[in-house]
């Protein structure tokens, strides 16, 4: 991975909780659409008993985050990846797919869902290397117009 960039999990007693949520949801804001963005809802999310938050931070500036989730005792989903775009093909998104994928195996789930766009070329790409294999296309499932591929990476 380049520029000295560590993948940190965000505690929610930690004294640069609000500095690091802002950067997120600036992020989030930027690189995806309205109704895609956690940026309304990010701090909830954030609460839910089983969920977490991974991020890589360089010279200060948070450059890419992972959210993930355990929805059941058996399964585990990663619900959202996202680089800078001055900071992708550096590496920080296969260490924060890393990173989530063992968080997710510390309990006994069975296997490890997410959500693509297909037309997210790269982000197909880095699910595949890393051994998700796409099970359907659900249509409408981003918008009216935009479908995603539901993904599983079976333990």
């Amino acid at each position: 991975m380049g520029s000295n960039g560590t993948v940190t999990e965000l505690q929610r007693n930690s004294t640069n909780w609000t500095v690091v949520v802002d950067e997120i949801v600036k992020m989030e804001k930027k690189i995806f659409p309205k109704h895609e963005s956690l940026a309304r809802s990010f701090d909830e999310e954030l609460k839910k008993k089983n969920s977490g938050l991974l991020y890589i931070q360089i010279h200060g500036q948070v450059v890419g985050h992972v959210m993930y989730a355990w929805p059941t005792s058996l399964s585990a989903s990663i619900t959202k990846l996202a680089v800078k775009e001055n900071y992708r093909g550096q590496g920080h998104g296969e260490a924060l797919l890393e990173a989530a994928i063992k968080k997710c195996r510390t309990r006994t789930v069975l296997c490890i869902t997410l959500h693509v766009d297909p037309l997210r070329t790269p982000a197909v790409n880095l699910y595949k290397k890393f051994g998700f294999q796409v099970d359907t296309l659900i249509q409408g499932f981003y918008s009216a117009d935009r479908p995603a591929y539901e993904c599983t990476f079976l333990k």
